[in-house]
């Protein structure tokens, strides 16, 4: 029997071409209470999604055709902050990192345990899915940067930023603990509920939020880089 989330089923998109792991992942996921569409490659995976937006993409790195970064980049530009989880072998590091610049919520390396596939993706859904009566203020507000905790929305001055599911988070962590350094094993277990990760995608995500929260992203004031420890932020 399918269990809903937030009221109602999640939809999700599956981009696998090796048609074995395709079909054992979305029948693993459909049996957990998913509703589940299944593509072999990227622009099916993109056309899928414009007729017919989900609520999260499971999107295999290696591709045939259109490959995920790719993807990635044509999905965003239909929704900035669609949950996208990608899966990558353990010899793809550098097109992960890729990935994780781009705006992907969280990864797995094949080969990897349905089980802990589908506590990733309740994981990354629940962040993107917290709502207001979960969260203690409205808003946040530091100098010019103003985030709307109900609505999920960010403006640097008047100008409207759009940040990913994983930025908003750490953005507003920072923003709720000025003057702390933050180790990036402590963020991502304290933003994101990871035990156990790669640690760069903490610093490919300090890169992204720099590049639209600071005037000069090569030169931060805001975002700071505690050498040897981790990361802090100074309120305006």
């Amino acid at each position: 029997m399918r269990r809903p989330y937030a009221g109602r089923v999640v939809r999700l998109l599956v981009v696998e071409d090796d048609a074995t792991v395709r079909e054992a992942v979305a029948a693993y996921l459909q049996r957990v209470g998913h509703d589940v569409v299944a593509v072999a490659d990227g622009i099916a995976a993109v056309d899928t999604y414009a007729a017919d937006p989900v609520d999260l993409v499971l999107l295999d790195l290696m591709l045939p055709g259109l490959g995920g970064i790719e993807v990635t980049r044509r999905l965003r530009s239909i929704r900035p902050d669609l949950p996208i989880i990608m899966v990558t072998a353990r010899s793809q590091e550098h097109e992960r990192v890729q990935g994780l610049a781009l705006g992907a919520d969280d990864y797995v390396t094949k080969p990897f345990s349905l089980r802990e596939l589908d506590l990733r993706i309740k994981s990354v859904l629940r962040r993107a899915g917290a709502s207001p009566q979960e969260l203690p203020e409205a808003q946040l507000v530091d100098g010019e940067l103003r985030l709307d905790l109900a609505a999920r929305t960010a403006r640097r001055g008047a100008d409207a930023l759009s940040l990913t599911t994983r930025e908003f988070d750490l953005l507003a962590w920072f923003l709720r603990h000025p003057g702390r350094t933050w180790s990036r094993e402590e963020l991502m277990s304290q933003v994101w509920g990871w035990e156990v990760g790669d640690a760069s995608t903490v610093t490919v995500h300090v890169r992204r939020l720099r590049e639209k929260i600071e005037p000069d992203p090569g030169a931060p004031t805001r975002l700071l880089t505690v050498f040897g420890h981790g990361y802090r932020w100074e309120s305006g």
